[in-house]
């Protein structure tokens, strides 16, 4: 069976993002034309599903690197921030799109937030710490089914992958 390790990102990604299209957790909200993606960024996106592939690039990165949390992948998904005549320094993503794009795939059931411990107070009620998101038994489902559907385009592509 073909798992999603198996299948470039770039075959992968645009299929999933079909597939969470047809979920009706998961929709742009109407901010979403108008915001950008990253403090990095002069502009939105100029690709009308960019939601959804975002979506699934970020169900892909915490199936690989899970658990994460909102401050990696906002760094994950930053770019490089213009300081005038000083170098470039990394800039982060909007926490924003990826806190909302986050609980709509928590909504879906394809990601869980896993708690790490309890810390105990003096004066107050224990506190639970996460240790970010991991993905769902119907999320790596969802993602190992699309790889094998996705598997002959890729195979096509690339002619010596098939011996893996």
């Amino acid at each position: 069976m073909t798992t999603f390790y198996d299948v470039p990102a770039n075959f992968l990604i645009p299929a999933v993002a079909e597939q969470l299209k047809s979920n009706a957790s998961i929709t742009m909200p109407e901010w979403a034309n108008v915001v950008k993606t990253g403090s990095s960024r002069e502009r939105p996106p100029s690709q009308t599903d960019w939601w959804h592939i975002r979506g699934a690039a970020m169900l892909r990165k915490i199936a690989r690197q899970g658990p994460i949390g909102v401050t990696l992948l906002s760094q994950e998904y930053g770019g490089r921030k213009n300081n005038g005549s000083k170098p470039n320094t990394p800039g982060v993503g909007s926490r924003k799109v990826i806190r909302a794009i986050l609980q709509q795939l928590e909504d879906a059931g394809l990601v869980v937030t896993q708690a790490a411990r309890v810390v105990e107070h003096e004066n107050r009620e224990p506190t639970q710490l996460y240790s970010g998101r991991i993905i769902t038994p119907a999320g790596h489902k969802l993602l190992n089914e699309v790889a094998h559907a996705v598997r002959p385009e890729v195979e096509a592509a690339y002619p010596g992958l098939d011996k893996y």
